[in-house]
């Protein structure tokens, strides 16, 4: 039998190179806080005992990676082939290495199974008294908020109050989606024709994004949601204008009256309208899209990817299949001046 030839270190000129490699795959696993989607910097309880959680199962992976690479390294360097050296004692049957290496798995899947499944349990269990109990729905592609204790639909952009529980329960119109707010909390799934629950109690002011984190559909990516922390005060403020009735129409301003009249008309061909997916309080409309009774105090429209400027607002109105591939709203062929009717409209409807 042929003599193995001996395997070589890479030569010196080389590790310069494989450093610069190595530094280069751990920077680009690196994030900024200025990322808004990372789950390091939690704002609420259900991401700090995520963050927690995350931490414990973190630091036994370390200890099982160092673990099995020393006795890897120590066998590389001990047993490697060297010149005159026969073969190592082969050892079979070893009792106790066998018992060993079988419960020590088992002890450290046990010490990391106990605190995720009460990490489980405590975001989906029971929400506390007085919590705000919020439905979500997902659509193809867009958030359903329901707060049906206030009398408040809206959109894409979920309001609640500073250290106040909030409750949610999720799920879905169409297919599967997920709901995941990063830095508020975990992820859960929104099925058709079931409910899961989400509690949490948020401890900071600000807007926090999210989106959905299931594959659903070919505008999957523009799935996308902000929650809204507010002062009690400021939450209070907002949920008696979201159950208002929205503002009269100025009868002077002909451009939003046009704009009433144009999200009524049926157009042909195809009988589309505004009124046929939407609802407008005061306008009987269809729920195939939002509820658009108080549009005009979003930040966004469009499943969370368009400001709800003028400009943004436009866009959408111009091409919507074109901001969201299989948009369920059709692209229809509106005049400049009919868009900007129904600009000033939706604008008016806070």
């Amino acid at each position: 039998m042929a003599p193995v030839p001996h395997r070589r270190f890479p030569a010196a000129a080389s590790w310069p190179r494989l450093a610069a490699l190595a530094v280069g795959l751990l920077v680009v696993g690196c994030a900024s806080d200025r990322f808004p989607q990372t789950t390091f910097r939690p704002v609420s309880d259900a991401g700090e005992a995520i963050n927690r959680l995350y931490g414990q199962i973190f630091w036994w992976a370390v200890f099982v990676f160092a673990v099995v690479q020393s006795a890897l390294v120590v066998t590389l360097i001990r047993y490697r082939r060297r010149p005159g050296q026969g073969e190592p004692k082969q050892t079979h049957g070893h009792t106790l290495v066998e018992i060993a290496w079988t419960l020590a798995p088992a002890v450290i899947l046990v010490v990391i199974a106990v605190p995720t499944v009460r990490t489980i349990f405590r975001l989906s269990g029971t929400p506390p008294a007085g919590a705000l109990q919020v439905e979500v729905t997902g659509h193809q592609w867009w958030w359903e908020f329901r707060y049906a204790e206030l009398g408040v639909v809206t959109a894409n952009e979920l309001h609640v109050p500073l250290g106040q529980p909030v409750a949610l329960a999720i799920t879905s119109a169409d297919v599967i989606h997920s709901f995941w707010a990063p830095r508020l909390s975990g992820k859960r799934d929104a099925m058709p024709g079931r409910t899961t629950r989400l509690v949490f109690t948020a401890d900071s002011v600000g807007t926090f994004l999210g989106q959905c984190a299931e594959f659903c559909g070919d505008s999957h990516a523009n799935m996308r949601l902000r929650v809204m922390v507010d002062s009690p005060a400021v939450f209070a403020a907002w949920a008696a204008r979201q159950s208002a009735a929205p503002p009269p129409l100025d009868s002077s301003d002909a451009l939003v009256l046009r704009g009433e009249e144009a999200f009524r008309r049926i157009r042909d061909p195809g009988n589309h309208s505004c009124v046929a997916c939407h609802t407008i309080a005061g306008i009987s409309g269809g729920a195939l899209g939002p509820n658009l009774s108080h549009v005009g105090s979003r930040t966004t429209i469009a499943g969370g990817t368009l400001r709800s400027d003028s400009a943004g607002i436009a866009r959408w109105l111009h091409d919507p299949p074109g901001v969201k591939p299989g948009s369920l709203m059709p692209r229809i062929e509106l005049t400049d001046d009919e868009i900007a009717a129904l600009i000033a409209y939706l604008h008016s409807r806070k």
